[in-house]
């Protein structure tokens, strides 16, 4: 018995290291380096649908649930982030057409390249159509309200990622200044032989991985016209403290 359940465990041991070895096969070197640009890219457009939805659902229920105006609120909603964006990048001596650019480019990627737009546009001439065109064209009238906000969302949703985006340099900014001064307290530390702390650096690091996805949810979905520069200056400031305290605490020793 005890010979048996010896060849179990060194059978099992031996999975595992097959297993392990696959997995640094697929994971580092070569493959892992051209899989590595191919793994961001789709994580990216998952986390660009998954927010395009979110928006659309919010949307929806403040639309149809929610304002008594329905629609015309979100048009102005569009209209005043629109106009505060381009302000912004005025301010910042950026074209202005970035906003409108990328808010149309993102309606485009949505509508236009799955052929909803031009499906409506088609479907609005009143020609005779097929039977299936015409099934189609009758749940596209019934859904008409929805894809409307749906397209107005997708806009509000591209003005306000390249407004967030127009943050970006200030946050790198902050955010590089606040590492040098943790990496100097860091060598201060290390030189007086000061505490250390993994749990503060660990826990700083968490905190700015929430509080970046806290923000840029928001700043993205919040169904009401925002500023984003009201949201980006002080998540800069508690970003900045966080990274400071994240490198000052870490080992004294790598």
């Amino acid at each position: 018995m005890a010979v048996r359940t010896a060849r179990v465990m060194a059978g099992l041991r031996r999975r595992r290291e097959l297993a392990s070895r696959n997995a640094s096969f697929h994971d580092g070197g070569f493959v892992g380096a051209l899989l590595g640009p191919l793994k961001f890219v789709f994580a990216l457009t998952l986390a660009v649908i998954g927010i395009l939805v979110a928006a659309w659902i919010v949307d929806w229920i403040f639309v149809f649930k929610v304002w008594p105006d329905g629609i015309d609120r979100l048009k102005s909603i569009l209209a005043t982030d629109l106009a505060r964006a381009l302000d912004f990048a005025e301010l910042q001596g950026r074209v202005p057409s970035a906003v409108t650019g990328t808010a149309n480019f993102l309606h485009a990627l949505v509508f236009r390249v799955t052929g909803i737009h031009d499906m409506g546009m088609r479907f609005a001439e009143g020609d005779a159509l097929s039977i299936p065109d015409t099934i189609m064209r009758n749940t596209y009238l019934a859904n008409v309200e929805a894809i409307d906000v749906a397209m107005i969302g997708t806009q509000l949703l591209g003005i306000r990622l390249v407004t967030l985006g127009l943050l970006a340099p200030i946050l790198a900014l902050i955010y590089i200044v606040s590492v040098a001064d943790g990496f100097t307290q860091r060598a201060i530390r290390r030189a007086s032989g000061g505490r250390e702390s993994a749990s503060l650096y660990h826990r700083a690091k968490h905190l700015q991985v929430a509080l970046m996805a806290i923000a840029l949810l928001v700043g993205l979905l919040w169904p009401a016209s925002i500023d984003v520069r009201w949201l980006g200056l002080p998540l800069a400031a508690i970003l900045g403290v966080l990274a400071r305290l994240q490198w000052a605490y870490y080992k004294k020793h790598f």
